[in-house]
């Protein structure tokens, strides 16, 4: 949803109006009482209905994307769904066609696998990687998969769009290990001189555990403000970096319906926005309500399937995208999917049927019993606690998982949708545990949990109803008012004294993680600036 410049109220934008509407799409007082799984089985039948028309019983993104790649397409397969080639032939000579937008993700294991992901603006021949201990000795080379993309002119000023996203999977890989690679196809060899300039590095995780740092944010989209993060999270030398949703804003309205504007090409300009940071960090991303992108599945994630490849763990990859967990030294990472829960924007709400709830709980508990595992931290999109004027909380998140954070004693809660930095008390059944001021330590054990909203990616700011209170800039008020959202769609009135830390400003979390007789993780927000902007540190007790 957009939101305010700095310091000004801000309230979510409204429905698109009628004279906004797709032309394919759906109207808006229809689509208001159906799920984003209907929408999406009513658009694609009436969409098949109109491509009969025009081009006889093969749909027209089949017919289009077995065309321009040469392969054989799935007749089966709905209409937009992302449908996996093996390009034979291409229009374009490959020398001539530059990839770009490289992003990592870890594997199910940080220590051994790595997922390398990019993208080509037209169709290419054999699609590899190559992956060495030095730059001048790639001797290694990984077929690639292609997952294309079909987006039709979905309103009269959009054109009909093809993307093409390919991933390597790179197993059996050394832990602790820098390896240098470069992705290529036929004509475009990395291992050639003239491609040096395009290698890039990572850094697989460590065997034992040591001293790693990590960044975070939420809702970043497309800005020079995102741009300045990115060079800021370099700084960092992260391990990795995790996503809390709307990632690119390509829907721009975010109510996972039908009717949302959607532009497809914004993730080209996303994606190479951030290829120098993401083609070194593994980039972690789980879902927002921008990111339910109603044309492409019944759920909005047919998208992300083509052009994220993460880790395999959650309840149902193949569903739920953003739902995984993994483990980098001494700290169990969760991603969820908060669009199943949802109080707020309610499109997706119960889409697992209560799967993603259940396997939290198993997997919150099979990390705590994990030897070696200190540290838990969550992430995800919609917030449980926070104060904006345009989010705040949702009180689905709260119901719905709350309880297992502190049944399983979660040490850090990372989200974004409020797009400022907000950082609460240590909070225990929904209540204060312990004041957390600046500078302070808490421990998860005895105070409870502190939760991080981190939605400064880079998209437009929200303003908070009391004042900024940041490092050097401390104002503490005892109470907000504030709000949060319930079943009925509906918001409820609150008054809070749990919100520690309030920044109006684009920010990251930096997050130092120590191993060793007395683990802990130090927690610092930096404003795009470079001035830090709040720091505390967990410690659990024994």
């Amino acid at each position: 949803m957009a939101a305010s410049s700095r310091g000004a109220s801000s309230a979510p934008v409204p429905s698109p109006a009628s004279s906004e509407i797709p032309r394919f799409g759906i109207p808006t007082e229809l689509s208001d009482r159906m799920s984003l799984a209907e929408q999406h089985d009513y658009l694609r039948r009436r969409l098949s209905r109109r491509s009969a028309l025009r081009t006889g019983a093969a749909g027209a993104g089949t017919v289009l994307g077995a065309g321009l790649l040469g392969g054989s397409a799935r007749a089966t397969e709905p209409l937009g769904t992302p449908m996996l080639y093996a390009p034979s032939t291409g229009a374009v000579p490959g020398r001539r066609v530059a990839p770009f937008g490289r992003h990592l993700t870890f594997g199910s294991d940080p220590r051994t696998q790595m997922r390398i992901s990019w993208q080509v603006p037209l169709p290419v021949r054999g699609p590899f990687v190559r992956v060495g201990l030095r730059p001048w000795e790639l001797s290694r080379r990984i077929e690639a998969e292609v997952r294309h993309l079909h987006t039709p002119a979905l309103s009269d000023s959009l054109p009909a769009v093809d993307q093409y996203y390919l991933h390597a999977a790179l197993d059996g890989l050394h832990p602790g290990t820098t390896y240098y690679y470069g992705v290529g196809h036929e004509g475009w060899d990395p291992a050639e001189p003239n491609h040096y300039g395009s290698l890039g590095t990572f850094r697989t995780a460590p065997r034992a555990a040591e001293a790693f740092t990590f960044t975070a944010f939420g809702d970043q989209g497309i800005s020079y403000d995102a741009l300045a993060n990115d060079q800021l999270i370099l700084g960092q030398d992260p391990a990795f970096h995790l996503h809390a949703g709307d990632i690119c804003y390509a829907d721009s309205y975010g109510q996972g319906s039908t009717a949302d504007r959607y532009d497809a090409r914004l993730w080209d300009q996303f994606l190479n926005q951030n290829d120098a940071v993401a083609s070194r960090v593994p980039w972690m991303v789980t879902t927002g309500n921008h990111d339910m992108e109603a044309w492409y599945s019944p759920d909005g994630y047919g998208g992300q399937l083509a052009r994220w490849s993460l880790p395999p763990t959650g309840p149902d990859p193949r569903k739920a995208p953003g739902v995984y967990s993994f483990v980098y030294g001494n700290l169990g990472v969760v991603a969820l999917d908060a669009n199943d829960v949802s109080h707020e924007i309610p499109a997706n709400r119960g889409y697992t049927e209560g799967r993603q709830t259940r396997w939290l709980d198993r997997e919150l508990g099979r990390l705590r019993r994990t030897p070696g595992i200190d540290f838990i931290v969550v992430f995800h999109h919609h917030c449980a606690f926070s104060t904006t004027n345009a989010h705040a909380s949702d009180g689905g998140v709260r119901d719905a998982w709350v309880r297992l954070f502190d049944k399983h004693q979660v040490d850090l809660a990372i989200n974004g949708h409020n797009h400022v930095y907000e950082r609460t008390d240590a909070i225990r059944g929904g209540r204060p545990g312990r004041k957390v001021p600046i500078g302070e330590h808490t421990d998860p054990v005895r105070d409870g949990l502190v939760y991080v909203t981190a939605g400064g990616g880079g998209a437009m700011l929200f303003s908070f109803p009391a004042p900024d209170s940041y490092e050097g800039h401390e104002k503490d008020v005892e109470r907000v008012e504030t709000y949060h959202w319930t079943g009925y769609h509906q918001k409820e009135l609150d008054t809070v004294e749990w919100s520690r830390v309030r920044y109006t400003g684009h920010s990251f979390l930096s997050v130092r993680v120590r191993p060793g007789s007395r683990p802990e993780m130090r927690v610092s927000a930096l404003a795009e600036s470079g001035e830090r902007i709040d720091h505390f540190t967990v410690r659990r007790s024994r």
